[in-house]
């Protein structure tokens, strides 16, 4: 490889010290590097352009597992692959830590590494569409106490939920919100959609996980007379919009994968022990 494109969190590349050594460090060996920075800043995918990812081989991602989730909003339609720079706290996603990154920048120059495929789920709401490597969550809006969820599969009622919200996972997505809320940890490389409710009120209602082939609607159901807004669901912890009582949200696999780059030959379980054993 010998084109890059790094994308900096400027809250954790604090004046983008390390995005520019790496920069440095790469076009020493030739490469050719753009650094697009301050990027949580925005909302618009389209920040990235056309032309900045024209011949790009790998997009370095300096931050934590929520700036690789930006990352791979924005250029997953150029099926680029992302090498993650831990300069967060859990990292589930960005594989390199700070103190070996440039072991790793000579792997990517030697094309000595693997490329490992995550599945993403497709949203679709208001006539909207969004793509998730992690998760679509639905939460309560406003003042109310908790929000009625009518959740389909393939047409046909699971459940009906009464709570705070609900989570509809990834395998990848299962180590976080919905870790959180309860939910199980599925190996990423699996192909199954979970979904898990936050905060339910009852002692009966778990999580599900679902065939990819499965279609799964969620139904907001009216429970405060006095509030047209009952919840929010967002994508990836972007991309707010409000529901009111009767709007539907969608979700199935997406036909969209995310290519991560993988330098080591480290068992999943052996990461998720060292990150969340205790």
């Amino acid at each position: 490889m010998n084109k890059f494109l790094i994308l900096a969190n400027t809250e954790k590349d604090i004046d983008l010290k390390l995005s520019n050594k790496i920069s440095e460090y790469l076009s020493g060996f030739g490469a050719d590097v753009r650094i697009i920075s301050d990027m949580l800043k925005e909302q618009d995918e389209n920040i990235i352009k056309a032309e900045y990812m024209e011949g790009v081989q790998a997009a370095i991602v300096l931050g934590g597992d929520g700036t690789m989730l930006r990352a791979a909003h924005w250029i997953g339609s150029y099926e680029v692959p992302l090498m993650g720079v831990n300069l967060g706290t859990m990292g589930f996603l960005t594989e390199v830590e700070e103190s070996n990154v440039y072991t790793a920048l000579d792997r990517l120059l030697n094309d000595d590494f693997k490329i490992e495929n995550r599945m993403m789920i497709e949203g679709r709401v208001k006539d909207k569409v969004y793509h998730s490597l992690n998760d679509i969550v639905i939460t309560r809006a406003g003042f109310s106490r908790i929000i009625g969820l009518n959740v389909y599969v393939n047409g046909q009622l699971l459940d009906t939920y009464e709570a705070d919200g609900v989570i509809v996972a990834t395998p990848t997505g299962s180590t976080g919100y919905n870790l959180s809320a309860g939910g199980p940890i599925v190996s990423p490389k699996s192909k199954v959609i979970v979904v898990t409710p936050i905060s339910p009120h009852s002692l009966t209602t778990k999580s599900v996980v679902f065939d990819s082939n499965d279609n799964i609607r969620i139904e907001i159901v009216k429970k405060r007379k006095t509030q047209e807004t009952e919840a929010i669901v967002s994508f990836d912890g972007g991309s707010n919009m409000e529901l009111s009582a009767g709007d539907n949200v969608y979700a199935n696999i997406s036909s969209k994968e995310i290519s991560l780059i993988k330098m080591y030959d480290v068992n999943f379980y052996s990461v998720l022990r060292e990150k969340i054993g205790g």
